[in-house]
């Protein structure tokens, strides 16, 4: 099977060793925004990762004590619902990221930030 023809249906592009190091460096700094309890993953907090990763970009979750799924799967998951990316999971911590193409917030290294033309007539 050629590399071409992966399993994967999502289209965002891969960020680089340099983004991700960025985005974790960023993340240091950033409080969970949300928890994941005992319910696991529902419908209902996936949406709110996704309504949060729509206004932020980059979110933090802390996955709680009583949640005995494994944090990196859950991550894994997560990122696929949401079209986002898993930047780093440590310990019950899970850090994901998402482009929002209307209104970045963020611009990693090695992106060029969107200028306004304007009319030169």
């Amino acid at each position: 099977m050629d590399g071409a023809s992966s399993g994967s249906i999502r289209k965002e592009i891969k960020m680089n060793t340099k983004q991700r190091a960025y985005l974790k460096g960023l993340a240091q700094t950033t409080q969970p925004i949300l928890s994941l309890g005992k319910a696991s993953l529902t419908p209902e907090f996936t949406e709110a990762v996704r309504e949060a990763l729509t206004a932020r970009e980059l979110i933090k979750i802390n996955v709680l004590k009583n949640c005995f799924d494994d944090p990196r799967s859950l991550a894994e998951t997560l990122a696929e619902r949401t079209r986002s990316e898993v930047v780093q999971v440590i310990g019950r911590k899970i850090v994901l990221y998402k482009r929002n193409n209307d209104n970045p917030v963020i611009i990693l290294p090695g992106e060029k930030p969107k200028a306004v033309r304007k009319n030169t007539k």
